[in-house]
């Protein structure tokens, strides 16, 4: 099996690209809304660290969000809890597609927690900032702050195409994006 891993900034396309390349993909922030919503151990776990936020089950976006601004330190210790599940979650995905020729892995923070591996295929969505700006605000939770956090403990787009095999250009036009996506394709199946 081929693990396909996407990067690039927050809101440049990846999780498009992700579902467009015609594989299996493992998507990190679905998972991560049904930790929130259906896993009850991640929620006692939440509530235990910051009882002053994590008031009920099913956990809300909004009480993640409210800790996360309230207090530097509250984004670390979420991470720490839930990347656990996830990692987990990805762990098992990976096992249930062991026999499948490739599988994409949609994880935001896949370099900074290390969970690619040597023989990964890395590909980089590349956008500008004004339009990933544009992109973000049509987003109905868009969060400024919340999204400069976040950014902050993303490695830098330098590193991470460095780091990649491939890269794709995103200019937010469904054309250029898919004949760019079918291009890497192509040099993927060689």
């Amino acid at each position: 099996m081929i693990r396909i891993g996407i990067l690039g900034d927050i809101g440049s396309g990846k999780s498009y690209v992700a579902n467009n390349l015609g594989y299996t993909v493992f998507d990190a922030d679905s998972e991560v809304s049904k930790l929130y919503k259906k896993n009850k151990k991640t929620f006692l776990k939440l509530k235990k660290i910051l009882p002053k936020n994590i008031k009920s089950f099913p956990i809300e976006k909004k009480e993640i969000t409210e800790a996360i601004l309230q207090k530097k330190s509250n984004l670390k210790k979420i991470i720490k809890i839930v990347h656990a599940e996830v990692r987990k979650k990805m762990n098992f995905f990976l096992k249930k597609n062991k026999n499948k020729k490739f599988v994409v892995l949609d994880v935001p923070l896949l370099l900074e927690n290390k969970l690619n591996k040597k023989g990964d295929i890395l590909i980089f969505i590349d956008s500008k900032k004004s339009d990933i700006s544009k992109n973000l605000k049509k987003r109905k939770n868009f969060n400024k702050k919340l999204f400069n956090k976040f950014q902050k403990i993303q490695f830098s787009s330098k590193y991470k195409i460095k780091k990649s095999n491939y890269i794709i250009k995103n200019d937010f036009t469904k054309k250029t994006i898919n004949i760019n996506i079918k291009n890497v394709l192509k040099k993927i199946n060689q």
